[in-house]
C-alpha cells in the first residue's frame, strides 16, 4: 500500500514538474515576444514594485525569487544595465544592498502586466490535459489545506 501512495505521489510530482516546466517556457516566450521583458525580470519588478518604497533588500529579493545569489546578482546587473532597476546601499546596512524599481522599470511592468496575465489564463486552460489539471488540483488542494490548518493553528496559539 505505501509503495502504490510513494508511486502515485512520484507520479503527481513529476507531472507537475513537466507541466511547470512547459508552462514557463511558453510564458518566457509570450512574455519577451511582447514585451522584451523575461519571466524572471517581470517577477523582479513584480516584486519590487509591491514592496515598500519599491526597494528590496538583495537577499529578500533572493529569498522570493529561490534566485541563488550568484543568479540574482546577475539578473539585477543585467535589469540594471537596461535601465529597469537600480541598485543601492542599504542606508542601515552597508554591507548590503538594495534593488530599487526605476520609472521605466515600472512602465515595461506596466507595458507587460495585461500580456503577462492573458497569456497565463491561456496557457493554464489550453496546455494542461486532464490527467494534468487533476494533478495540480490534487496537489495544490491538500497543500492548501495544510497551510490553512497551520496558519489556524498559530492564530489559535501566537506564543507557541
Amino acid at each position: 500500500m505505501t509503495e502504490s501512495l510513494d508511486r502515485d505521489r512520484l507520479a503527481a510530482w513529476r507531472a507537475y514538474i513537466e507541466a511547470s516546466q512547459r508552462l514557463y517556457t511558453r510564458l518566457e516566450d509570450d512574455l519577451r515576444a511582447d514585451s522584451a521583458l523575461s519571466f524572471a525580470d517581470y517577477h523582479v519588478l513584480v516584486l519590487l514594485s509591491e514592496a515598500p518604497g519599491q526597494r528590496l533588500r538583495m537577499g529578500e529579493l533572493a529569498s522570493r525569487l529561490v534566485f541563488s545569489p550568484s543568479r540574482l546578482t546577475y539578473q539585477i546587473t543585467t535589469m540594471q544595465r537596461r535601465g529597469l532597476v537600480a541598485r543601492e546601499s542599504c542606508p542601515d546596512d552597508r554591507r548590503g544592498s538594495e534593488a530599487v524599481l526605476t520609472a521605466a522599470g515600472l512602465l515595461a511592468l506596466r507595458e507587460a502586466a495585461p500580456h503577462h496575465l492573458r497569456s497565463v489564463r491561456a496557457h493554464l486552460m489550453d496546455d494542461l490535459d486532464d490527467a494534468e489539471v487533476a494533478c495540480l488540483t490534487r496537489i495544490f488542494g491538500r497543500l492548501g489545506r495544510r497551510l490553512r490548518a497551520q496558519r489556524d493553528a498559530s492564530t489559535a496559539h501566537p506564543h507557541s
